[in-house]
């Protein structure tokens, strides 16, 4: 048992850390959306950082998709857009998915219900 004990501690984090989802603003443009997506991350640097998130529809077709080039350690919560995405005709909610550099996409989704006026 003695040995477990320095495995554990050379262990990395036992939990994911994903970005959340803190504000969605999505707006209707014309035959397409934009969408303002507002993130909160740890980001500690280059190491582990929130490095995009994308919008689906319920069975997690892609939409849309927002790379984050670079961490946002001081910038926190921070926001950005994507324009352009197309949704589907009679779609009234889409969902947010996030992704950091270290855990890859979060199982979880953040609901947005579209009103197209």
């Amino acid at each position: 048992m003695r040995y477990l004990i320095p495995f554990l501690l050379c262990a990395g984090p036992l939990m994911a850390d994903p970005a959340e989802v803190t504000n969605v603003v999505a707006t209707k443009s014309g035959d397409s959306w934009r969408f303002d997506v507002s993130l909160l991350h740890g980001d500690t640097g280059w190491d582990d950082y929130a490095d995009g998130w994308r919008v689906e529809d319920a069975e997690g077709n892609i939409l849309g998709e927002r790379p984050l080039a670079h961490p946002h350690v001081n910038e926190q919560p921070f926001t950005r857009s994507t324009s352009g995405v197309v949704i589907p005709d009679g779609m009234t909610e889409v969902y947010v998915r996030t992704r950091t550099n270290v855990d890859g996409w979060d199982d979880q989704t953040f609901p947005v219900m579209l009103n197209p006026s």
